[in-house]
Order: C-alpha cells, then sequence, then structure tokens
C-alpha cells in the first residue's frame, strides 16, 4: 500500500450528504476482482451524460479543470454509506484521491479507506463547508493540504485539526496492511507461541526448533 505523509491539491467539493458506495462506483461498473481498472467508473451515474456511455456530462464538476485533478474529496454527511464494497475506495484512489474529508463516514467505508491509502478527515461541518466553498470558489488558490504529520486539513479557508486512532494513522504513514501491522508484534507472538507451545505441545505438528 502507498505510505502517506501529505497531500496538497485541488479539492472536489461535493456537498451532498449520503454519498453512498453506489454513487462512487455503480455495480454496473465493477468489471474487476482488483483494484485496477476501476477509475474510468468511478462517479458514473453522475460522470457521464447516460447509462453505459463515456460522454461526459458538462454540469459535473469532475469533468470541469481543474476540478479533474483533484485528489481531495469534500463530501457531506454519511460518505460512503450503502453496500461494503470495497471497490469505492479502490475506485477513488485508482483515479488520484488520497483523502475524503467530510463531517461523518460509514464505518465500513472509513476502515476500507483506511486499508486502502485513503485518509479519511473528519472534521465539523462548518469547517468542511469552508473548506468546500473555498475550492469551489478558487480551485487553484484555494488547494486544500492534508498533512498526516500535524494531524490537520487545511487551505486559505483556515486549519483544522482531526483524529485518527494511532494504528490507522501507523497503517497510512507507513502503506502497511492488516498483515503488516500485526507483524510489527513478531517478537510478542513468537514469545506466546512459545510460552504456549510449552504449556500445551500437544496441540503443535512441527517439532520445536
Amino acid at each position: 500500500m502507498e505510505a502517506f505523509s501529505r497531500v496538497t491539491a485541488v479539492a472536489l467539493p461535493l456537498l451532498f450528504d449520503n454519498i453512498d458506495t453506489d454513487i462512487i462506483i455503480p455495480s454496473r461498473e465493477m468489471k474487476s476482482v482488483g483494484k485496477t481498472g476501476l477509475a474510468d467508473g468511478l462517479f458514473a451515474g453522475w460522470r457521464y451524460t447516460a447509462v453505459g456511455n463515456r460522454e461526459p456530462a458538462p454540469d459535473f464538476l469532475m469533468n470541469q479543470p481543474p476540478f479533474d485533478r483533484a485528489r481531495v474529496l469534500i463530501a457531506g454527511v454519511n460518505v460512503g454509506c450503502g453496500s461494503s464494497r470495497e471497490h469505492a475506495v479502490w475506485a477513488l484512489h485508482e483515479y488520484g484521491f488520497r483523502a475524503v474529508i467530510a463531517p461523518s463516514f460509514n464505518p465500513i467505508f472509513r476502515g476500507n479507506c483506511i486499508r486502502n491509502g485513503v485518509v479519511p478527515v473528519q472534521l465539523e461541518a462548518d469547517s468542511v463547508r469552508l473548506l468546500g466553498e473555498a475550492a469551489r470558489a478558487d480551485p487553484l488558490g484555494q488547494q486544500v493540504t492534508v498533512d498526516l504529520d500535524a494531524m490537520t486539513a487545511s487551505s486559505g479557508a483556515g486549519s483544522f485539526g482531526f483524529a485518527l486512532e494511532e494504528d490507522s494513522r501507523a497503517m497510512l504513514r507507513n502503506g502497511w496492511d492488516a498483515i503488516d501491522l500485526t507483524l510489527q508484534h513478531r517478537d510478542r507472538i513468537a514469545a506466546w507461541r512459545e510460552a504456549d507451545r510449552a504449556e500445551r505441545p500437544w496441540i503443535y505438528l512441527e517439532p520445536r526448533a
């Protein structure tokens, strides 16, 4: 997984509540079981003029420069609700988004963000609105910085602190998945196994080293 420290980029403000995973990546666009080949279907229902075509909808902000190269998504409450499909985060990441800023997240979507290198930044609704309105009015002049060291999201509209669990922050900063995170405790795991083997040798098939 790609490690994250800090990004400064154009932000895409989609200040709508309940942007669900089917809006982010409609099921008809999920033609892969892997993490690639999904960016073209990102926001397909809003991004194209009709189902099945690739003619850009002119009114959709993501189709308009410089929002078409946004790397930060600003959304309303309960972003990522709906199904648990991980493809939603895969599509965002493949397109280039590295952070999502919102007042609240669906818990599964938030977990998928952390496990795929996309920072979920939860802020007060007023702070999200300020960042979003500034980004929409002046996308190049009001680029948004998400800093995982300082734990802030900022632009000319202000700087706002956010929180993450320590394990989640470590995964994002180091590009670790859940297995990598567990292996950080390999010495403790090995010590536990040795103690358990001494206490219950009959449950281990391999001979003691």
